[in-house]
């Protein structure tokens, strides 16, 4: 099932995400949904409060499907470690049409539970390290925009309303 991608706006967004605790067919099938979700949107990450689930999960792939075994699942991630600077161009698919510089550590290493709720650590570098770092901001709440300067976050926001009074963001 394709789940569709919630906005800059709603509420859940900007909410921290309830643990996962269940590690069940359930949440194998919203995991294997959210890789469809997030394929279809064309990301390379997607965490569950994207879709209206306020729940610590996030799924990435970088290589997007290139790489069956690059897939991978954060269940109650936590950043346990970062290194350098790395600045890039950030996009998010629940802020569509907008992308700003940002900088963020260039290597993050990251303590999750996989779908079966076993606990693994993962180091990645440059774009699997942004993305460690943007699903874990979503799931606390955070959008990428809160590491960027006020004057471009302010500028976004209110071409974001512009397009909200317009009915051309639902």
């Amino acid at each position: 099932m394709i789940y569709p991608i919630v906005k800059f706006g709603d509420p859940v967004l900007e909410a921290v995400a309830k643990p996962v605790t269940e590690f069940d067919d359930k949440l194998k099938k919203l995991v294997e949904d959210m890789f469809e979700s997030m394929y279809e949107a064309h990301g390379v990450g997607l965490a569950a409060p994207q879709i209206g689930i306020s729940l610590r999960l996030a799924v990435i792939d970088i290589t997007f499907k290139d790489d069956p075994k690059a897939k991978l699942v954060l269940a109650n991630p936590e950043i346990i470690d970062t290194e350098g600077r790395h600045q890039s161009s950030e996009g998010c698919l629940s802020i569509p049409e907008f992308r700003e510089n940002v900088t963020r550590p260039k290597k993050v290493t990251v303590r999750a539970q996989d779908v079966n709720g076993k606990w693994f650590e993962k180091t990645g570098e440059e774009l699997l390290a942004r993305a460690f770092l943007h699903e874990t901001d979503h799931l606390n709440g955070k959008l990428y925009i809160s590491h960027i300067s006020a004057l471009k976050r302010d500028l976004m926001k209110r071409k974001i309303k512009k397009l909200q009074k317009a009915g051309e963001w639902v």
